[in-house]
């Protein structure tokens, strides 16, 4: 799967109405066939800061994803929203969804 994690630094004015500002866009890309998950998490530090991590099956499900008529939307919508250009970090990695935290087992 194609696993990503992108942090977003909202504007302050923007920040509480960022879910918002976010959800025809989430929950199209909640519904893209190749899409494993796709969540977003707002900082317990930094009010401004939203955490999005989501995950594609493969690269054509990712490509599909970039591609889409609702991300080109999101690419010209949110940056008036945004303090800066977001970080991510994009991988390849060998499974299909979450592994358990072993070393915190709930027994």
């Amino acid at each position: 799967m194609i696993f990503i994690t992108a942090k977003f630094q909202v504007r302050p004015e923007d920040a509480d109405r960022w879910p918002e500002i976010t959800r025809d866009f989430t929950e199209a890309c909640r519904k893209e066939p190749g899409c494993l998950w796709f969540d977003w998490s707002r900082s317990v530090d930094d009010p401004t800061e939203y955490v999005l991590v989501e995950a594609f099956r493969d690269g054509d499900a990712g490509g599909a994803h970039v591609n889409s008529d609702h991300f080109k939307e999101a690419q010209r919508t949110l940056p008036p929203h945004l303090v800066h250009t977001p970080k991510i970090i994009s991988q390849t990695v060998d499974q299909d969804d979450w592994s358990e935290l072993g070393e915190m087992a709930v027994k």
